[in-house]
């Protein structure tokens, strides 16, 4: 499961994540496309907000950077 997944899963728009972690829909559509990934200090909170875990946005950041 990649970032995508995990916000449409949870029913929100990019936009809509966005405006719940405090950043712009431009770095959430990065982090889906792999162009770059969240900060740590996001993690808690986008874990949370994503309703999974740490360990699982890890995994989907890695899916999008190998393409999987």
């Amino acid at each position: 499961m990649n970032i995508r997944d995990l916000r449409e899963s949870a029913g929100l728009t990019q936009g809509g994540l966005a405006m719940e972690l405090g950043v712009g829909q431009s770095t959430v559509a990065m982090w889906e496309n792999g162009t770059n990934v969240p900060r740590a200090s996001l993690l808690p909170k986008l874990a949370e907000v994503l309703h999974c875990s740490i360990d699982d946005l890890y995994a989907a950041s890695t899916d999008v950077q190998e393409g999987v």
